[in-house]
């Protein structure tokens, strides 16, 4: 197991490497393995899980009856699925979680993860660190779905990215045809509105990095 990946999780970090080797020891675990495409949490199953991403990427994905689908959120390396799920009054999985590619992860029962937040208060100060973060995100997502235009979707995104990391180079989540889910639209529509706002100086689009170059064009976009 890459236990650097653990030290930098969201749940494990500021706990070193030897720390969290002695934690595993006694704590109940597995380790799971999952092919591209697969999927990991199912919509409505009991939420009776936490998993931590060691490898690979993973994406909450909602589908609706008329055969719309939202991408929700991509997890990578070091980051968690299913918490707020497993802790919520419903204990259902809101949504599908499936693999965007070869991914392993480790996997608590809900019951194990909260004797690991008694057992250790720095594992419970970052448990609810991640679920504030998660809540705060999902404001960011829904208001980044109320904008109508691919530009000013992918405006609102950058500049979310950009405060949230303290850079103007961001880079984009996987795939461009992904992180065009994200924003519920399409990759040749997102790939022309990146190719203009390049050209207007805005930006400078390198996949998979984007440079920011005019933070307040990208302003002016949303009319702020």
């Amino acid at each position: 197991m890459d236990y650097s990946v653990l030290e930098t999780s969201t749940l494990f970090k500021g706990i070193s490497t030897k720390e969290i080797k002695k934690i595993l020891e006694e704590a109940p675990h597995h380790i799971e393995g999952y092919d591209k495409g697969e999927t990991i949490f199912h919509l409505m199953d009991d939420a009776d899980r936490i998993g931590i991403v060691l490898k690979g990427s993973v994406e909450a994905q909602k589908s609706f009856p008329n055969g719309s689908q939202i991408n929700v959120s991509v997890r990578g390396a070091g980051e968690m699925i299913g918490p707020a799920a497993a802790f919520s009054h419903s204990h259902k999985y809101p949504c599908d979680v499936v693999s965007l590619e070869p991914v392993t992860l480790i996997v608590f029962r809900k019951e194990d993860a909260l004797v690991l937040m008694q057992k250790d208060i720095r594992i419970l100060e970052n448990f609810t660190s991640e679920i504030a973060s998660a809540t705060y995100m999902l404001q960011q997502r829904l208001e980044l779905l109320s904008y109508s235009g691919i530009a000013q979707k992918a405006a609102f995104w950058l500049l979310m990215q950009a405060r949230q990391t303290g850079r103007d180079v961001i880079k984009i989540p996987g795939s461009v045809s992904n992180w065009a889910m994200i924003m519920n639209v399409s990759r040749p529509s997102l790939h022309r509105e990146l190719k203009k706002m390049e050209d207007e100086n805005i930006i400078s689009y390198n996949p998979p990095l984007v440079t920011i170059l005019s933070t307040s064009d990208l302003q002016d976009l949303l009319g702020v």
